[in-house]
């Protein structure tokens, strides 16, 4: 009986170790994912780090993805209700970027943001075709 309560209770303190993170990461994280939810505007700089100027600015609604390539740099941005912009970027040995939060953004220190979109589970489908290879394909027949 002992044993099983002191694993209960080693099962609860790595819980609570597991769930405890430092205030600030979840805030930073919670503040990727507005920026993500196009709610952070942003300014994103590239320079050129041999001569010091600057070769692009991106000021917006905007967010950053680096999850390409290590060579390649994904903005999108937010122009309009329903209009976005995606920007395709290249880093160098001489290029780099920085990117700047142009507003303060409320974000909580004490509650994870979970971000819930239905239309991703159900999303919309675009059907290139005829109406009648549609109805085609959608009508059984005798061999169904």
């Amino acid at each position: 009986m002992k044993t099983i309560t002191k694993i209960a209770a080693a099962c609860l303190a790595a819980l609570a170790l597991a769930g405890c993170e430092d205030d600030a990461r979840i805030a930073s994280r919670n503040l990727s994912k507005a920026a993500d939810n196009f709610e952070v505007v942003r300014r994103i700089v590239f320079y050129n780090g041999i001569t010091g100027g600057y070769m692009l600015s991106i000021e917006g609604l905007c967010s950053i993805d680096t999850s390409g390539s290590g060579k390649t740099f994904f903005v999108t941005c937010k122009t309009g209700p329903g209009v976005y912009k995606k920007h395709f970027l290249g880093l160098s040995d001489n290029v780099t970027y920085f990117a700047e939060q142009m507003e303060a953004v409320r974000a909580s220190a004490y509650h994870y943001r979970v971000t819930f979109k239905p239309q991703t589970i159900m999303p919309d489908i675009d059907f290139r075709g005829s109406v009648g290879a549609a109805l085609d394909a959608t009508t059984p027949d005798a061999n169904d």
